[in-house]
């Protein structure tokens, strides 16, 4: 009956769980008090220091990296210059990388042999592909753009940069050379998409060439030095076998989505920021079927629907003359006459709510959107809220009157203390109770402990509530055991 969901192998090998890659090389746990900081202390009460002192031989050699580092950010410096006089910048985008790298490489050891400087093969490897990172790249954010297991990248000023891996953040020994280096980075990234940032408009969001999302905020509103978010656009998609595997929800949760998106329920997965919404999304949206027509529409594009028909939108902000602008709205609303059957907004947060109800319940159903929200109620009110900020004067019934009827399903995603990310909650909304919509959760996650490791014990189960949907699903061919609303004594 479930063609498009199969049970994976039973012999295939179990992943770790979601977002727990590169987990194990976060900082341990410091220990409580008590005891066990009396052992590493040797003073009774007192909390060990955060960092203890190292030992000499450690601290000359971390000295001596230090100052090779340093030594090879002003050789970058001297030689970026050299670099700008000598290479044909307008003939750059039409090099090779290997025949850029090797002029990189010619004009860089030129300089040296003139300076008189000698370095070993690794400094000078370093050195060049730094080199090339400036010039063609990104400068110092190059290699965190390059590794896999880095998610977010987070600037705090030239001297901190954080990167978040399996849902912790760590910081890196990565730096800018100054703050004038980090602005012109920024700089970089924000002119290849023509805008600008600077005193007089100190924030900016856009994209880069691989679809990562950048926002970024300059001094004098960034007060310790510039701001920089870049959430990484993931490559590969991941799909409901895939997420089951990573342990975010269970076959039985997924057998119950993909019978709620086939018949066209209109679902809004809601979160917290870097819950999973968008991968949520992704992944329900290969339920849709190839027949039908999806319209999407984000503030920057990072969905990966996976069907053949899809036309994909983006709001854009005003130019530098306060002209242009093109919002979510007037997106969402060119996408109702463009002869829709499903309408996918990448994230719901302004007026385009009204819009977006609206759609809902006048034929596009099946559609989908994300908000930012804790759990399911706090979901409804914010919808409340964001159409009372829209400036539509609508008595309190009458909107949750239209959300009741809009919206039939909300999946709440979050992200746990451990960095695990979890369908924590499916909840349907059933109708109105006098002024009260009405709402059953069907399936929860629950937490049963903490392991000696940090990581969350837990298990996901049903609440026992029949599905609201049962009779919708049998026309639609889904006949869903009654098993899965069991649950687990």
């Amino acid at each position: 009956m479930f063609s498009r969901f199969k049970k994976p192998d039973a012999g295939a090998v179990k992943p770790a769980p979601m977002a727990a890659v590169g987990a194990a090389n976060a900082a341990p746990r410091a220990p409580a008090s008590g005891a066990a900081s009396t052992a590493k202390s040797g003073a009774p009460g007192l909390m060990p220091a955060r960092n203890a002192p190292k030992a000499p031989a450690e601290a000359a050699a971390a000295d001596k990296e230090r100052k090779r580092k340093d030594r090879l950010q002003e050789l970058k410096v001297e030689l970026h210059k050299r670099l700008l006089e000598n290479l044909n910048l307008a003939a750059l985008e039409k090099a090779s990388e290997a025949s850029l790298k090797s002029e990189i490489a010619s004009i860089a050891a030129e300089a040296l042999d003139e300076m008189s400087i000698a370095l070993n093969q690794v400094d000078r490897a370093t050195l060049n592909q730094e080199l090339y990172d400036e010039v063609m790249g990104l400068g110092p954010l190059e290699p965190l753009l390059k590794d896999e297991t880095v998610n977010d990248i987070l600037v705090n000023g030239p001297n901190r940069v954080f990167v978040e891996r399996g849902g912790k953040l760590t910081l890196t020994d990565i730096t800018f050379k100054d703050e004038r280096h980090l602005l012109r980075i920024i700089d970089k990234i924000v002119s290849a998409v023509g805008r600008r940032v600077d005193e007089s408009n100190p924030y900016v969001d856009a994209r880069l060439a691989d679809g990562s999302r950048f926002n970024a905020m300059v001094p004098p509103v960034a007060v310790d030095g510039s701001l920089v978010s870049i959430r990484k656009f993931k490559k590969e998609k991941l799909g409901i076998h895939d997420l089951v595997r990573f342990g975010a929800f269970t076959e039985e949760m997924a057998l119950y989505l993909e019978a709620a998106v086939s018949t066209r329920l209109n679902i809004i997965v809601s979160g917290g920021t870097g819950s999973g919404k968008t991968t949520t999304l992704n992944a329900l949206s290969s339920f849709i079927d190839n027949a039908e027509r999806v319209l999407t529409i984000e503030d920057t594009a990072e969905l990966q629907l996976q069907q053949v028909h899809v036309g994909r939108m983006e709001s854009r902000p005003a130019n530098v003359e306060g002209k242009g602008a093109v919002t979510q709205r007037d997106c969402l609303r060119n996408a109702l006459r463009m002869r829709p059957d499903r309408i996918i907004v990448g994230e719901t947060r302004g007026e385009e709510v009204i819009d977006m109800l609206q759609a809902m319940n006048t034929g596009h159903d099946g559609s989908m959107t994300t908000i930012h929200a804790n759990n399911a109620r706090d979901g409804i009110s914010r919808l409340e809220n964001m159409v009372a900020m829209a400036g539509i004067e609508m008595p309190l019934k009458a909107v949750r009157s239209q959300i009741a009827s809009a919206v039939n399903l909300i999946v709440q995603a979050s992200r746990l203390q451990d960095g695990s990310r979890r369908m924590v909650s499916i909840t349907e909304i059933t109708g109105m109770e006098g002024d009260v919509i009405s709402m059953q959760e069907v399936f929860r996650y629950e937490r049963l402990g903490l392991a000696p490791d940090g990581k969350i014990i837990g298990r996901f189960n049903a609440t026992g509530v029949r599905s609201h949907y049962t009779e919708r699903f049998k026309q639609w061919g889904f006949h869903l055991p009654a098993s899965i609303y069991e649950p687990i004594v």
